[in-house]
């Protein structure tokens, strides 16, 4: 576990009670380990990442990450030196970002509906601009030059196309893969497009189409049942689910995996760590809670993840946590109490059943 910045430790807090109630109803154990990188273990040792610390993580089967970031440092300093750190280190190649509408009234486009909204992003996760690539030249004078290289490997592309082609079949919706790209302007962005067209030979019960990202993010808006799996280079995806997220209700429910199938990967919600909310018990911790989920799925704890969501989706629906920001009127921890709540009685009908079997 790595708590964070601002409120980051108390969403923890509140998703590790979901995963202690989870354990109890569902059978299965665990133990953790709490890291306190982050800003303030920044601005009291000026330590980032120790060495050898990616080898301990690797030691791990899941890393679950509340919230990095605070005003007082350089813009992406900590995020650059542990997240970044993180998902380079470990080649986390996925980020996963479900986005899925449990109320209409959270929708901020007229007319969705739940049924409207259900799909994930695939977003390629190691690559793309991010690699830090480029550099400056003359930098502070009037004639500074700035260039970043934007990579792409035909590895890095398949491997995500792969695991998007492999989700749209298992989640057995639509079975229909998405690429967003800007092929038409970046002519190399062509490379995710013949990957694509390759792949797909394996999957020949998948549909595929290809958007660009300025229409894909109008198309999100105004037809978001037209998609069902996503895959995006990185900058692309950073974006586009950030757009997801509000269509689905807000940052206050949105969470994501990084991924390495098979290897240790990390789970955190998307918001930021909102250093002036900190301390206030004001801030949902759905997010943190859904991330929860996301990673007991991952670690093969199937039921407990569909009875996670479930809960969330009960509470959402019917309207006892009315929104999913600062503003709902709940505190942090109750609302972490009523997802136990709820799991509870999720669990009891297959209980009562297996008694009754």
């Amino acid at each position: 576990m790595i708590p964070g910045d601002g409120v980051g430790p108390e969403v923890i807090e509140q998703g590790l009670k979901v995963l202690a109630q989870a354990s109890e109803l569902f059978g299965f154990s665990y133990a953790t380990t709490n890291f306190p990188f982050g800003s303030e273990h920044y601005l009291a040792t000026g330590e980032l990442l120790p060495d050898g610390q990616l080898d301990r993580f690797r030691s791990f089967d899941a890393i679950l990450l509340g919230a990095i970031g605070d005003p007082r440092l350089p813009a992406g300093l900590v995020e650059r030196g542990v997240i970044a750190a993180i998902r380079f280190g470990l080649d986390l190649y996925i980020n996963l970002r479900p986005i899925k509408l449990y109320a209409e009234r959270l929708c901020p486009i007229k007319g969705k509906t739940p049924a409207d909204v259900d799909m994930v992003v695939v977003r390629e996760n190691t690559e793309d601009l991010y690699t830090g690539m480029g550099g400056y030249f003359k930098r502070g004078t009037p004639d500074e030059v700035v260039i970043a290289n934007q990579i792409f490997t035909r590895k890095g592309c398949e491997r995500a196309v792969r695991y998007a082609f492999a989700l749209a079949q298992a989640r057995g919706k639509q079975k229909k893969l998405t690429l967003v790209d800007k092929a038409n302007a970046i002519e190399v962005q062509s490379l995710w497009r013949r990957t694509v067209e390759e792949v797909a030979r394996d999957y020949p019960d998948v549909a595929f189409d290809f958007a660009y990202i300025d229409a894909a993010c109008m198309w999100m808006v105004k037809n978001p049942e037209g998609f069902d799996v996503i895959v995006t280079p990185n900058l692309f995806g950073d974006i586009l689910t950030d757009l997801g997220a509000m269509v689905q209700g807000g940052m206050g429910i949105a969470a994501s995996g990084n991924i390495h199938p098979g290897q240790v990967s990390l789970f955190e919600p998307i918001h930021g760590s909102a250093p002036k909310y900190k301390g206030r018990d004001v801030v949902s911790p759905i997010a943190a809670i859904a991330a929860v989920g996301m990673m007991l799925e991952y670690l093969g704890e199937k039921p407990a993840a569909q009875a996670i969501e479930a809960a969330i989706a009960s509470l959402v629906s019917s309207e006892r946590i009315p929104s999913l920001d600062a503003s709902s009127g709940l505190g942090t921890a109750q609302i972490g109490a009523m997802v136990c709540d709820e799991l509870a009685r999720e669990r009891m009908p297959a209980a009562s059943a297996k008694r009754t079997t």
